[in-house]
């Protein structure tokens, strides 16, 4: 079996290298690079199972290049762990906004490194057992099919990350239900228990620029004041409302 992939994207040489050593040691075959540019050329063509990210690269900065990678080429869909000196809250949604499942912050311990990249690979591969076919669940607008993890909005397919994925079938399996962040985390997250309810908000965000004609204005995916979100369900025929409200003609007398 050959080895997983995973690409460095990274402008500290020491810190490629220890990337390089650790994620060698768990089993990856590793590529590094140091320039934005030339990752954003190397990620259009060659599919990988696992990306780092630094935030901070010489030619496109890591926030950039991660919405670039989301937004085509071989990689749309593959776990993205970015690497960031800077740990204010802003900076960290930034980067969860832009694309990337995870992020962690210099200097980071090497265990908490792995754990976090174990965490994304374990959602990455959260699949329906080999040889199962599932039907698609259909909501409005919205086809899903899990078993291939595919996304038809409106008669297109739409790239979707583990994450995002997850979360829209969540909630378009349950439709009308209303879910707070943290049963979301629960049922989406299981164990990963460094997310936070803010992440579950950032995903939402993703989501609603995906499949909304209008993400500032949801028909699908529903805000509940004060509570979480719900997917909403198909409007009944209004067809046979409007027939209860038509008065009978009056009796002659």
């Amino acid at each position: 079996m050959s080895a997983r992939r995973a690409f460095v994207i990274e402008d500290e040489a020491p810190i490629r290298e220890l990337l390089r050593l650790h994620l060698g040691l768990a089993g990856f075959a590793v590529d590094e690079i140091a320039d934005g540019k030339a990752a954003l050329e190397r990620t259009r063509v060659t599919p990988f199972d696992l990306l780092l990210l630094d935030v901070m690269l010489p030619g496109l900065d890591g926030v950039t290049l991660c919405r670039a990678i989301r937004g085509e080429g071989r990689n749309t869909a593959t776990p993205i762990l970015m690497i960031t000196a800077r740990d204010a809250e802003a900076d960290k949604v930034l980067g969860l906004e832009s694309g990337a499942d995870d992020y962690v912050t210099k200097p980071f311990a090497v265990r908490e490194l792995l754990a976090r990249v174990g965490a994304v690979m374990r959602r990455h591969t959260r699949t329906t057992p080999q040889g199962a076919s599932e039907p698609p669940v259909i909501g409005r607008d919205l086809v899903l099919y899990r078993d291939r993890r595919r996304a038809i909005v409106r008669g297109l397919p739409v790239a979707m990350t583990r994450q995002e994925f997850d979360l829209l079938f969540h909630l378009a399996t349950h439709q009308d239900i209303v879910f707070s962040r943290a049963a979301l985390l629960q049922s989406v997250w299981h164990e990963d228990t460094y997310v936070t309810e803010r992440t579950v908000d950032t995903i939402i965000s993703r989501l609603r620029r995906k499949v909304e004609r209008q993400p500032h204005a949801p028909e699908l995916i529903l805000t509940a004041w004060g509570i979480g979100y719900r997917f909403a369900a198909p409007a009944p025929d209004c067809g046979s409302s409007i027939q209860k409200t038509v008065r009978p003609a009056p009796l002659a007398t």
